[in-house]
């Protein structure tokens, strides 16, 4: 095991990929020479060439386009969208093409594809390139969504959505883009579908997505100290999600906090909890929480943004609450 950061995971996995399959290739805005605007491809454009890194015009719907007719025809294309707010660009080419191209040809035809693309606030990018949009494609029928919570996560579900025959959407968090973590020199895959319990616990579940997991072991920190023991889970994809393994937890532990950094209502923390709620009822001492972003516009201030997201101090502050029985009675 060697540590290494999160773009060091995505380039490895880039790199690895293309040379097992010459069939795969990257385009996108600034990710041959530029490398990105985060430098996560720096260095691919020079082993691979401008055939298969290939930069464009800022024309997001022209390029998902070629992407998803390339996909159709023998390729594995990867559409590096510049910031996930980009997304309602592409929404007719991903939602109404890629996703329903082997549902409309009665399974005769393909589209794998992938869209890497970002998400997470409190980076001081203001309203139109902060946003979590990672719900709106988990809506559609046909689309696979995976969200990496570390280097690790990032490198191995990558390279199983490269490979996936079906259109897939990868978030990553800006955030986490220098955070390290034990990644192995050897390959592996990530298979979608499959939680990960990251830290066991007999009180309270705290499932997180993306950075939130990150969020919810240190809430877990906190709550270790006062005599709670959290478990922690990272769903890693939202589609397909592993319900058994969320469900299973909520029936050990009868309480439940889902934390997502997308906007609260009509999201993630909606769905899982209610799923939760319905599978799990009958082993539940109060409903499944949710917490999300505020539903309000990312603020550039720093100040009114830091506020917008879930924080490690105020998912202990609803599992307090939870465990004492305080929503059950506000409710």
């Amino acid at each position: 095991m060697r540590n290494i950061t999160l773009s060091q995971a995505v380039n490895e996995a880039f790199a690895e990929e293309m040379r097992r399959d010459e069939t795969v290739f990257i385009i996108g805005e600034d990710v041959a020479e530029a490398g990105t605007p985060f430098k996560i491809l720096s260095g691919l454009v020079e082993e691979f060439g401008t055939e298969r890194v290939i930069d464009t015009p800022i024309a997001e719907p022209g390029f998902m386009g070629l992407a998803v007719g390339a996909a159709m025809t023998g390729s594995r294309p990867v559409v590096d969208l510049m910031f996930g707010d980009f997304i309602f660009l592409i929404m007719d080419q991903l939602c109404n093409q890629a996703a329903k191209t082997h549902y409309m040809s009665g399974g005769k035809m393909n589209a794998p594809l992938v869209v890497r693309t970002n998400m997470g606030a409190t980076r001081r990018s203001a309203a139109q390139h902060s946003q979590s949009l990672h719900a709106l494609v988990a809506h559609i029928p046909g689309l696979k969504v995976a969200m990496p919570s570390s280097a690790y996560e990032a490198k191995g579900l990558l390279k199983s959505a490269i490979r996936d025959n079906n259109p897939v959407v990868i978030f990553e968090d800006k955030l986490m883009y220098n955070d390290k973590a034990e990644v192995p020199e050897e390959e592996y895959l990530i298979p979608f579908g499959e939680a990960n319990v990251k830290r066991s616990g007999r009180d309270i579940t705290l499932i997180g997505t993306s950075s939130m997991v990150q969020v919810c072991e240190a809430a877990a920190e906190i709550l270790a100290k006062e005599g709670i023991e959290a478990e922690v889970i990272d769903p890693r994809t939202i589609v397909p999600l592993d319900e058994e393994t969320l469900i299973a937890s909520a029936k050990k532990t009868s309480r439940v906090i889902v934390v997502d950094e997308g906007h609260q209502s009509f999201g993630v923390t909606s769905e899982i909890a209610s799923r939760i709620n319905e599978k799990a009822f009958y082993h539940l001492d109060a409903p499944a929480m949710r917490m999300g972003a505020m539903d309000v516009p990312v603020p550039f201030s720093p100040a009114l943004e830091d506020i917008t997201v879930p924080t490690p101090e105020g998912v202990a502050e609803q599992a307090r609450k939870l465990m004492s029985g305080e929503m059950i009675h506000a409710a």
